[in-house]
């Protein structure tokens, strides 16, 4: 992207525009494709065969929920590389009715059996992250069936007929997905289960091979048709612990049939006149509102997207809102954690201030609110034609999660618990019953009361940095939403973290490639420690828009995934 061009568009421009208009407009020539419009419904996700899948049930009538458990439950089979019935999944909403955000927690927690000192610690204290010590009870299916309580139309049946007969019959390998699927395999190909569901014929599937599941067809179809409790009270959870008890896992049946989802309220800060939405702890969304919280103090768009300026300020408002993220998020239900007071404007002002354009951080400095890496993950997002729009993750953590697959039900089980502490008296020490923090993070944006923008960036610790960047390309650049996702991405690395890691060296700044070098040389300069990274590094984008006043639809998705955003 052209990021000279970029300092031209101000918010000052956005502001004389209708919202719909400004982030849905046409673009410079600098996008990899034109935004994506549509009336009558909207799917935007990481493979197209999903989208497409989304897109016929929103036709047969279903609903932007219908949509996307359609589209979840097709990329667990088309992206195993990310997500399935193994893992976790996160939801943020309009509710047209209500006329208000909604949010939904489908984590899972600890096995009740598990305590830290069960666990053998690797040598920096942290988890085995591919180790049946880092399971925690997979939270998805109970999050559709909670979403399809409230928001379904049509039977489950017919919502997962397209990825039963994906499952059947077989799918071809999309690029991206293929090429960390290859990947993938010099990491699990030892695990239990995983040759035998995830390497037919002993290796890896390639680009535009059949793959097919029918272990995973028969989980879906029972689902389909005996419900939620077919998975946490019945087969489906035998299956599992009977594979934890052979494989040294503490999975028992009651950990299943006490799971539960919880609807939380999400939580908001106002950037620039827009109400961006994040979920509460135990996930880091208010990491991204953080960031936006600290770079209000500053004036992003005169210092210009080409300017060593910006791309420090922004670095420098990541390891503050992350050194709190370490500090302080965790599950509420087992520790406090000061939402409110880390969302303070008061507060992110004395955060601003520690802010030196002169030189890097080498430390974090978590605050005190109180007294005023790779990981694989999917997202995408749904509207339809009555107003409710879906922004939902759903995520294994690393790629095929822990590795072990139950060949039996035709996935593989998370490893969501690799994120807990083992230090005692930290917020987010490993417990039984405990969910672990969370990295998938869904995001939504209001204006006015009015619903314009449901969002996402997958991608691990990439995920609040991710969020930020975007709102910051669309409010303080005024770029369309194709553009505010293809411009050029920054992702620092080893700050401190909630597992008890503690940044000492300023860490590591990743940005794509296209800046000048004598920006890349300033913030040398500054004392930033620059290196490359792959593309896949950088996170997945999905985003659909809604005009509040005429209700169209504006989509549009990642050019660093094999994604699609489709409509009618």
């Amino acid at each position: 992207m052209n990021t000279t061009a970029c300092t031209l568009f101000f918010f000052s421009l956005v502001a004389v525009l209708p919202l719909a208009a400004a982030w849905g407009k046409p673009g410079r020539g600098e996008a990899t494709r034109s935004v994506v419009h549509a009336k009558s419904g909207m799917v935007a996700a990481a493979q197209p065969l999903a989208v497409q899948a989304g897109l016929d049930i929103l036709r047969k009538g279903g609903s932007a929920v219908d949509a996307a458990i359609a589209t979840n439950a097709c990329l667990g089979l088309m992206e195993p590389t990310a997500n399935g019935l193994g893992g976790d999944l996160f939801a943020i909403l309009w509710d047209p009715a209500k006329k208000e955000v909604v949010g939904l927690n489908a984590s899972g927690r600890a096995p009740r059996q598990l305590t830290a000192d069960k666990v053998p610690a690797l040598p920096d204290g942290t988890i085995p992250l591919h180790s049946p010590w880092s399971w925690t009870i997979p939270g998805a299916a109970d999050g559709w069936f909670e979403l399809h309580a409230r928001y379904g139309k049509l039977p489950m049946t017919e919502v997962l007929a397209a990825a039963i007969k994906y499952a059947e019959e077989g799918f071809p390998l999309s690029p991206v997905i293929a090429s960390d699927w290859g990947r993938s395999v010099k990491v699990f190909h030892d695990k239990p289960g995983f040759k035998e569901v995830f390497m037919p014929g002993g290796r890896a599937p390639r680009e535009g091979e059949l793959f097919r599941n029918p272990a995973l067809a028969k989980t879906l179809r029972l689902l389909a048709e005996k419900g939620r409790d077919a998975y946490y009270r019945g087969p489906v959870a035998t299956a599992i612990v009977a594979f934890s008890k052979q494989h040294g896992g503490l999975f028992e049946l009651e950990d299943f049939a006490r799971h539960t989802s919880t609807w939380d309220r999400p939580v908001s800060v106002n950037y620039r006149g827009y109400d961006v939405w994040e979920l509460p702890p135990n996930s880091q969304g208010i990491a991204a509102l953080q960031m936006l919280n600290i770079l209000e103090s500053f004036d992003l768009a005169k210092m210009g997207r080409g300017s060593a300026d910006f791309w420090h300020v922004m670095t420098e408002a990541k390891k503050l809102a992350f050194a709190d993220r370490a500090r302080y998020y965790a599950d509420p239900a087992f520790a406090k954690v000061p939402v409110a007071e880390l969302l303070s404007k008061e507060y992110a002002k004395r955060r601003a201030a520690l802010v030196d354009l002169a030189k890097a951080s080498l430390v974090d400095s978590p605050g005190d609110p109180v007294a005023l890496s790779r990981k694989e993950t999917t997202y995408l997002c749904t509207a339809d034609a009555s107003g409710l729009m879906v922004s939902l993750i759903q995520s294994n953590y690393t790629g095929f999660g822990s590795g072990y697959v139950v060949p039996e039900v035709g996935f593989g089980l998370q490893d969501r618990g690799g994120l807990f502490s083992l230090k005692k008296g930290h917020p987010n020490y490993l417990e039984p019953g405990k969910r672990p923090f969370q990295t998938i993070i869904p995001a939504f944006v209001t204006k006015d009361g009015q619903p314009v923008l449901a969002f996402g960036l997958m991608g691990g610790d990439m995920q609040p940095q991710g969020h930020a960047q975007v709102i910051v390309n669309l409010v303080d650049f005024g770029m369309n939403l194709q553009e505010a996702g293809d411009a050029i991405r920054f992702h620092h690395t080893g700050s401190s973290e909630p597992t008890g890691a503690v940044m000492k060296d300023g860490g590591i700044l990743h940005i794509e490639e296209g800046l000048p070098s004598a920006v890349l040389e300033e913030l040398k300069k500054r004392g930033h420690v620059l290196r490359p990274e792959g593309v896949g590094q950088y996170g997945g984008y999905q985003a659909i828009a809604r005009d509040p006043a005429t209700g169209v639809l504006s989509g549009a998705t990642e050019k660093r995934k094999d994604g699609a955003a489709q409509g009618f």
